[in-house]
Order: structure tokens, then sequence, then C-alpha cells
């Protein structure tokens, strides 16, 4: 099983639609995913899901069937987190419900980090929740990738999603704001994976399962660029040539060495198109771009791009699997 979450705390790159995509393509190549959403703002959930499906699993009062339902025993104080619902999306993902009530949950973690230092033991319960509940939904499903959307912050939610995965992704717009996005996150990412090597020594519960929070960096994914041929526009170009120095820099803490374009960095995961006339369509049919057929309305151009759109995609799963040292049929 890989565990990869995306992330970046600029909003607006996409990052959404991405795991979402990968999840039905790695899924359409036979593998069996767990899409985890971990943002409050619930995106994820809501692209999977529709309208009434959500109603029933937001009703008024407890929602036992999302990631909140499953944290309630932590909140509360009663418990452990308990195994989360996994909602059916077809026959190879499941889904694990995001909920709004989710940001109730920061200040516990908040209070929780620092208590570790003291190996207390409901401190770690705490952290590592989201660790052991994933665990738990991913064994059920007998996953073998977990993809995990978070929210674009750096705030105790996140630290502690990131903290529970093996490897991250990160999602950037061709715009200064994903470049200090790599300024800020980095650093960050290095901070959270070196405090958690140190915390995790002082687990008092040798039985309690927690992550080994090594949240290795595979890469950087461009998304969303506008295209003039086969060639972003130069108002993007300038930021794109930027990436991939800033990436080793701020991601990796090395040196630039001689600058590379992102289309030769091997970091670079992808450059994704934003496929604007398509993306309508598929969220009305609830497909991925790359599924559409005729009948959805993808004819002519549209259907050369949706060709377009599911290379892009598998190129981009395979490229994420080989650098978890896995093969993508």
């Amino acid at each position: 099983m890989k565990t990869v979450a995306f992330f970046n705390n600029k909003g607006g790159v996409g990052k959404t639609t991405l795991v979402y995509h990968l999840a039905w393509m790695l899924a359409e190549r036979g593998e069996q995913v767990l899409a985890v959403d971990l943002d409050p703002q619930a995106n994820l959930t809501s692209m999977f899901l529709p309208e009434d499906a959500l109603e029933d699993l937001w009703p008024n009062g407890e929602h036992p069937h999302t990631i909140f339902g499953a944290l309630r025993p932590i909140i509360r104080g009663l418990g452990d987190v308990r195994m989360p619902h996994i909602e059916a999306i077809g026959p190879r993902i499941g889904l694990v419900v995001g909920d709004l009530a989710l940001s109730t949950f920061e200040d516990k973690l908040s209070d929780a980090w620092p208590r570790c230092h003291n190996r207390d033991e409901s401190a770690f319960r705490t952290m590592t929740a989201f660790y052991r509940g994933v665990t738990q939904a991913a064994a059920a499903h007998a996953a073998t990738w977990v993809l995990i959307d978070v929210g674009p912050n750096l705030g105790a939610i996140n630290r502690a999603a990131l903290i529970a995965s093996e490897h991250v992704v990160i999602p950037l717009g061709p715009d200064l704001f994903s470049l200090q996005g790599l300024r800020n996150l980095g650093p960050s990412l290095r901070t959270w994976r070196a405090s958690w090597q140190e915390l995790a020594a002082k687990n008092p519960d040798a039985e309690l399962a927690i992550p080994r929070g090594r949240i290795v960096p595979l890469g950087y994914v461009v998304m969303q660029h506008g295209l003039r041929g086969n060639s972003p526009p130069k108002a993007y170009q300038r930021w794109i040539d930027r990436f991939p120095g800033e990436y080793r820099e701020s991601v990796l803490d090395e040196t630039p060495g001689k600058p590379i374009t992102a289309g030769d960095d091997p970091y670079c995961l992808a450059m994704l198109k934003h496929y604007r006339s398509l993306m309508p369509m598929a969220m009305e049919v609830r497909k991925p771009v790359f599924a559409l057929k005729p009948a959805d309305g993808a004819i002519g151009a549209h259907g050369e791009a949706v060709r377009s759109a599911y290379g892009d995609f598998l190129a981009l799963g395979r490229r994420i699997a080989q650098r978890c040292g896995e093969i993508l049929a």
C-alpha cells in the first residue's frame, strides 16, 4: 500500500481535481484505491458524490459515516478512533467521506503536539488518529493506493495528515503565489518530519500504532496552465521556469545547480492542461474528463481532448508509481 498526500498551502491550484482524476485513473488500471478527504472544506467528497448523498451523510446532529464521525471518540476523550465508513464510489474506489466539522479537530491537535514531548499517551492517540483510521480503512478496502486530499494551509490538521502519509505530491499553479507556497511549505515539511522523528521515540505505548512520518516528496505537478500550441504563454512560463530551483532549495533543502527547465526536471511529474471545456461536462456526469463519451457531449475536438487527457493522467500515474518504487500497468 502506498499512501500519498497532495498538498500546497496555496489554494486554487487544482489539487482536489488532481486527486479525483488520479483515483479514477489508478482504478481504471486495476488498482484498488482509497480516497481520503481530510480537507475541512470537503471538496473531494463533493466531487465524488451528489448533493442527495451528501445530505444523507451530513444529517443534523452526529455524522457517523464521515471522518469526523470516526474521530468522535478521540474528540470527546472517550476512546480511540473508530474504523471509518467507506463510501463505495465504484468497484475499485472507496471514499473516506470529508466533513466541514473536521475543522473543530484543529484545536485538539494543536494542544496534543506539545504534550507528546511529555510522553502523554492521550496526546499520541490524538496526533496519530488519522494514521490509524486511514490504515484501518485501507485494510478493509484492500487498498493498494491511498490518496489523501488536505486543505491549503500549514495548520495542525494538515501536520497530522502529512505525518500519516508516506509520500507527498505538490500541485502548483504557474504564478508567484505557488512559488511562495513552495518557500513556505518546504521548510514546514522538513520541520514536521524532524520533529515527529523526535516525538515518535517518546511514544509511551509500544502497542500503539504510529506512523513513521517520512513525508517523502515525490515531486510537483504544474496545473491549469494555458497553452499556445504546445507551450505555456510567457506570463506563465516565467514562473514555471523558477519551480525546479525553488523546489530543490525549499523542499529538498539542496543547493540548486545549473538552471533547468520544468520540462527537463525529473521532479516535475507533469504539466497538465486545464481542460476547461471538458470539466463542466465531467462534473455534470460525475466522471473524470478522460472517461467522457460522445453521449456525454465529448465529440469533435472534445473527443480528441478526452484522449489527450487520458494519456496525460496515465503518464502522471505511472510517474508517481515509479517514484514510489512501483509499476503501474
